[in-house]
């Protein structure tokens, strides 16, 4: 075990709950670490159910493409915790990190905190620390009362797809989830959305008028669509013709135009149409319909495909569909693990009349699993157990063929590491 392990698995008996959203802790250790969120190079902070870190991850293509230094933080990590930490465009080194971790820890006394505000008091840290030009800053859960929301003026914040999730945290109603993601709204500084349910809209809406932040709704401020070799972006600011997004499937489309919007919003002078279009072309985000070719792969027959998602939820399982609904040349077997508090079928309902079959899975080492039986009876009895992936990919054979394993973030993490990731 690392140092940075064994210290955060300390901070784990600092509070009895693992999420417990509020401010006033991590508010009041930053005020002993002398306020590293006020020392931040600008931040586009970014909430939403399905989407942020896809959104993320083309902030940071962009920025990137434009020679910009960018730090990153985003949750969960897939394999290993330093993914969760980017510093100036590299992933934090296990020294800076541990000794982060350390300092912390030790001026905060033992006081009841939460892991994740501890962490996130960390990351604050290092990129008050590391000089970089853009900080992306991904909620980790909500938006008003997640532990991210401690930076007082961002330079522009977005909100992806707003869907049911999370919901013993945010409430069983989409308005309700709606204006936990609108608390990171700040005054005066834009807000760039995608398109949203009409409930979830209005909350968004009335919200960005009662902050007084200028809202860049998608069909409103702006808009994406699909041309023959790529995309059209259009705002008050002109057309971008653009190249496909090197994310998949057709959602993506949407999560980058949020990432321009935004941008374009907030307009820092680095930002070019030549820095849009290579950021796009070079965005990549992990376990989001990537193709696998490495240990787990090799065990399919020849000529057969092996992806991985990490979508989750209902409207993560919508996504996944329209884009499975494209994949018509060949026979497409699911493999579905989820986390226990997870609502499986509505998360399968839409992807199983495209499965030649599906399997349910729960690997050993995945985060709070939702039992293989749960996932049959879930799917009406369609799926059949795995019981593993390993077991899964076992039990085909045939043509040509695509398997998509999803499910679950803590799924796709243990898969690639099966896979050699």
């Amino acid at each position: 075990m690392s140092r940075s392990e064994e210290i955060i698995d300390r901070l784990h008996a600092l509070h009895p709950k693992l999420i417990d959203l509020s401010l006033g802790r991590l508010q009041a250790l930053l005020a002993k670490l002398g306020h590293p969120e006020r020392a931040l190079p600008p931040v586009v902070h970014v909430a939403g159910t399905n989407g942020k870190g896809s959104t993320c991850a083309f902030l940071r293509a962009i920025a990137e493409a434009a020679g910009q230094r960018v730090h990153v933080y985003t949750s969960p990590h897939l394999v290993r915790f330093h993914e969760r930490i980017r510093l100036a465009g590299r992933l934090v080194e296990e020294d800076a990190l541990a000794a982060a971790l350390a300092e912390v820890e030790a001026v905060n006394e033992g006081a009841p905190i939460t892991v994740f505000e501890v962490i996130t008091a960390v990351a604050l840290l290092l990129f008050s620390r590391v000089p970089a030009d853009l900080l992306v800053l991904e909620v980790g859960l909500g938006g008003r009362f997640d532990a991210t929301n401690v930076v007082e003026r961002p330079a522009a914040t977005a909100i992806a797809s707003i869907s049911m999730d999370h919901m013993e945290f945010l409430g069983d109603r989409l308005a309700g989830i709606a204006g936990e993601k609108a608390g990171i709204m700040k005054p005066g500084v834009p807000c760039a959305t995608g398109a949203q349910a009409p409930e979830a809209m209005q909350v968004l809406r009335e919200n960005a008028a009662t902050v007084g932040a200028p809202l860049l709704a998608r069909g409103e401020a702006w808009e994406v669509a699909p041309r023959p070799d790529g995309l059209l972006y259009r705002d008050a600011g002109g057309e971008l013709a653009l190249p496909p997004p090197a994310l998949l499937g057709a959602h993506q489309a949407e999560n980058a135009g949020i990432a321009i919007a935004a941008l374009r919003a907030w307009n820092p002078p680095w930002l070019s149409e030549a820095a849009i279009a290579e950021g796009l072309r070079r965005a990549e985000w992990p376990a989001r319909l990537q193709r696998l070719h490495g240990a787990l792969a090799q065990r399919l027959p020849p000529g057969w495909e092996l992806w991985l998602d990490g979508g989750h939820n209902a409207g993560g399982g919508a996504a996944l569909a329209a884009h499975c609904a494209t994949w018509r040349d060949r026979p497409l077997h699911l493999v579905v693990g989820m986390k226990g508090s997870k609502v499986v079928a509505d998360f399968l309902r839409p992807l199983l009349p495209l499965a030649t079959t599906l399997f349910a899975v729960a690997e050993p080492g995945q985060h709070l699993a939702t039992p293989v039986e749960r996932i049959i009876e879930a799917s009406g009895g369609v799926a059949r157990p795995g019981p593993d992936v390993a077991g899964a990919l076992a039990q085909l054979s045939g043509p040509p063929a695509r398997v998509l394993i999803c499910g679950s973030l803590y799924l796709a993490g243990e898969v690639l590491k099966a896979d050699g990731a």
